[in-house]
């Protein structure tokens, strides 16, 4: 008899992962965010001097962050699929902006507090750029498993948008120490560790 609790799991497990990344990435939105589309010196703070690239990081990166959920989900990828290439390009041009803009804070504010700081910040800038770069190589070369693949990658460095508050935060509570001190540690460990995960899965079920 063919066993179906496999597959069965495989779609539970996939809908609450993504409900959770969902539900998660709308409270950040929400509660850290969109914020910074009040534009004033108060909201701001430090940021102040380089406000426009912060509010354009902030930007790209939300929108960035609400396109990939759509384009992993099949049914609407199959059925729309030239609006899924149009987001793909959208999600591709905020990630070279939001990088672009991330790479002037890590030069600024960023190393205004520290060079390991300024670093982790820089990096994941890097690492945004090259993964949703190979996956656009990948689909142009119509590579469809490695554009997948990369995809996944992508939105887990796009993720690291939110992954980073809830670090700094599990940190501070911690008693690690104040944003300052456990920003640097945060800003690595935040797309690192589950860029490492979901290599584990990706790999895991190829022959």
């Amino acid at each position: 008899m063919k066993n179906t609790a496999t597959p069965t799991t495989k779609v539970w497990l996939n809908r609450t992962g993504w409900s959770l990344i969902i539900l998660t990435g709308a409270a950040f939105l929400v509660l850290v965010a969109f914020r910074y589309f009040v534009f004033t010196e108060e909201v701001y703070d430090r940021f102040w001097a380089i406000k426009w690239w912060v509010l354009g990081h902030v930007l790209t990166g939300s929108i960035a962050l609400i396109i990939g959920p759509i384009q992993f989900w099949k049914s609407f990828r199959n059925k729309y699929i030239h609006l899924h290439r149009t987001l793909g390009k959208i999600y591709l041009i905020t990630i070279l902006a939001g990088s672009l803009c991330a790479f002037v804070m890590a030069g600024t504010s960023a190393l205004a507090i520290s060079w390991q700081w300024a670093a982790s910040l820089g990096i994941l800038g890097v690492a945004w750029v090259i993964t949703a770069g190979m996956a656009y190589i990948s689909i142009r070369k119509k590579k469809i498993v490695q554009h997948k693949e990369w995809m996944i990658r992508s939105y887990i460095v796009t993720f690291a948008f939110v992954t980073f508050r809830i670090f700094v935060a599990m940190g501070m509570a911690a008693g690690l120490g104040e944003f300052d001190e456990v920003a640097p540690s945060a800003g690595w460990t935040s797309w690192t560790i589950p860029l490492l995960i979901a290599e584990v899965f990706i790999q895991w079920g190829k022959d």
